[in-house]
């Protein structure tokens, strides 16, 4: 539960959801892989000058690391196109559609032209450097219980790879998801509360389903979340897969600011203009520690390497996250720019097998007075001269309070550094895709799809309880639903969705088997039913059987009219003196998925008489 925060904050959307086509640029299936790949690719991949005649910041930054990159690879959808040894075809004509689809539907202006771009990105997620991504539509808008959230962009653009492992100096990746079309809208900053966002969240989620071409499950939607709080700044949180948890990482992040501004008021008090931080080398003076670290470090070759922070102490240890601490930052900021696995700092120390004596004499080493502190890394020197400078970085960006970044969302609602902003030095046209016109003729062409909360309340004028119409709505049964419900009239919609949508769940807890009933099976079963072949009451028997429903069904006819005399007759007869409602019990109880639950009342009264 997100915790009421009390200054404003500023919050803006991008929802990335994949769409069920085949690859954007070429004609792979977009189906994710789970077992050995077929083979493996190896590849280093630089920065380079963009368009802007400069080199993207967070491209330049990931590029230092010299990083080796694999590629897992399977010969079902890994063609020439994602290993970057063959141009690129025309984007799918079939997800631009998709995408004009959303555009209307948001209300929004088309442009006269799409031109697939190129977006620098050296983290090794794109075998290229670069991911493929196109304006469709801007200067949008939906409506919302708070008010409009205006939608600057509607993009189409390519999935990257899938990160499989992370290691100091490789990482692999695997190119089963590389390629699979994306549709990104990003809203304005109109959000101000985390409740609003996680909304706008999810109007924006159906908003896309309601072409009925997005692909579903776990990790084929994905909301990054920008906050920011008067006198910080945007920082954008990526991955945030599950709805419910937005309120919490928008607080979480506005809470992280304030603190990171409470430490900005300390430094200038402190009157910090600068951080000017030496690299000592400080290996000898903990040749002798006990801490497992430092004792792995050694018999490695490895150095430990540290830096005075003048009038920082206290100050590292300070606490901006629930357990996570301006130090966490130095880390995942050293972790980041060298793979080491981390720092120690005053603030924490005694610790870690680190003890009070070698503490002091750290700090005596490197000339600390009262206020100041101290930060070591223990790695190859090489990484641990990396990590120091980028400690040194993150030491001055306090000084301006917030930095502009990008962090990792975590399940516990807390972020993680992933890399600096970006800037506009990234984007550059792609040359080997041709731009595709947009005219009124191509934009009238394609269809509105209707809304799905629409479409709920479509249902509830049905007969369909507001459960079961969003439910029903919601699912991938919906088009089959309405396709029974106009077929079948005599039997009623409510009771359609309830099969369609409940019975596999409810056979599945009742009598623990697990059915997958096709399109056919449940017309089969809603034919009989609507002929009175069977009674409902059947219906779960017959799909338990968990086989085709042509092949059972003849075993749940119902009796004719004559046949159901001749029983109910019978039972009258064996149970004399016995009350109405006695006879029906007996009759019920014997006849059960035989016949009409109604006729068989309607023929004991006669009979009864």
């Amino acid at each position: 539960m997100a915790k009421e925060i009390t200054h404003p904050i500023t919050c803006g959307l991008e929802i990335h959801q994949q769409l069920d086509t085949q690859k954007l640029f070429c004609a792979c299936p977009s189906t994710i892989q789970e077992n050995n790949p077929d083979y493996t690719v190896k590849r280093h991949l630089r920065a380079v000058v963009g368009e802007t005649g400069e080199i993207d910041i967070a491209a330049a930054e990931a590029s230092k690391k010299g990083k080796t990159f694999l590629y897992e690879c399977y010969d079902a959808n890994t063609c020439l196109i994602e290993l970057d040894e063959e141009p690129p075809r025309n984007l799918r004509e079939e997800a631009l559609a998709v995408a004009i689809q959303v555009g209307k539907l948001a209300h929004a202006h088309f442009a006269s032209e799409v031109q697939v771009m190129r977006k620098t990105v050296i983290d090794g997620s794109n075998t290229s450097g670069f991911q493929r991504t196109a304006l469709v539509a801007y200067n949008g808008k939906i409506q919302t219980k708070n008010g409009d959230v205006t939608i600057p962009t509607i993009i189409v653009e390519e999935d990257s790879a899938r990160l499989i492992k992370e290691e100091p100096d490789t990482t692999t990746f695997r190119l089963d998801r590389l390629g699979i079309p994306l549709i990104e809208i990003s809203t304005g900053p109109d959000i101000h509360s985390p409740e609003q966002c996680m909304d706008v969240a999810e109007k924006i989620g159906l908003l896309l389903r309601s072409t009925g071409k997005t692909k579903r499950g776990l990790g084929t939607i994905r909301q990054d979340v920008n906050v920011s709080i008067p006198g910080g700044t945007r920082v954008e949180i990526k991955g945030a897969q599950e709805l419910k948890l937005i309120p919490l990482l928008v607080t979480t992040e506005a809470a992280r600011q304030a603190k990171l501004l409470e430490i900005k008021k300390h430094l200038e008090e402190r009157g910090v203009k600068k951080v000017h931080a030496q690299i000592v080398d400080v290996t000898t003076l903990l040749a002798h520690s006990a801490s497992n670290v430092i004792k792995k470090t050694l018999l490695s070759s490895g150095c430990i390497l540290g830096i005075k922070l003048s009038n920082f102490a206290a100050l590292i240890g300070f606490e901006i996250q629930p357990g996570k601490r301006l130090g966490t930052e130095f880390s995942e900021r050293a972790k980041a720019a060298a793979g080491v696995s981390g720092i120690f700092h005053s603030d924490e120390l005694p610790n870690y097998g680190i003890t009070l004596d070698e503490k002091n004499t750290l700090a005596k080493h490197l000339d600390l007075g009262p206020k100041d502190a101290f930060v070591i890394v223990c790695a190859p020197k090489n990484r641990a001269e990396r990590a120091l400078h980028a400690v040194i970085i993150r030491a001055n960006d306090a000084l301006n309070g917030v930095p502009k970044e990008v962090r990792r969302a975590n399940d516990d609602g807390t972020t993680t550094f992933l890399r600096m902003m970006p800037g506009a030095a990234r984007m550059y046209p792609e040359t080997d895709v041709l731009p595709i016109r947009l005219t009124t003729e191509l934009i009238d062409s394609i269809p509105i799809p209707e809304l799905i909360e629409h479409k709920i309340t479509r249902y509830e004028k049905l007969g369909l309880a507001k459960d079961l119409a969003e439910l029903c709505a919601k699912s991938d049964a919906s088009a089959l639903f309405e396709k029974f419900a106009q077929e079948f009239k005599k039997t009623k919609p409510a009771y359609i969705a309830e099969i369609l949508l409940t019975s596999e769940p409810t056979i599945r807890r009742q009598y623990n088997i697990t059915i997958s009933p096709t399109d056919d099976d449940f017309a089969t079963l809603f034919f009989a039913l609507e002929h009175e072949e069977i009674a409902k009451e059947s219906v779960l028997e017959i799909l338990k059987q968990n086989k085709p429903v042509k092949e059972v069904i003849s075993q749940f006819k119902t009796l004719t009219d004559k046949e159901l005399a001749h029983k109910l007759k019978k039972i009258v007869e064996d149970n004399k003196g016995m009350p109405f409602n006695g006879l029906i019990g007996k009759a019920m109880a014997e006849l059960r998925g035989k016949a009409n639950g109604q006729k068989i009342v309607e023929m004991l009264k006669k009979l009864a008489r």
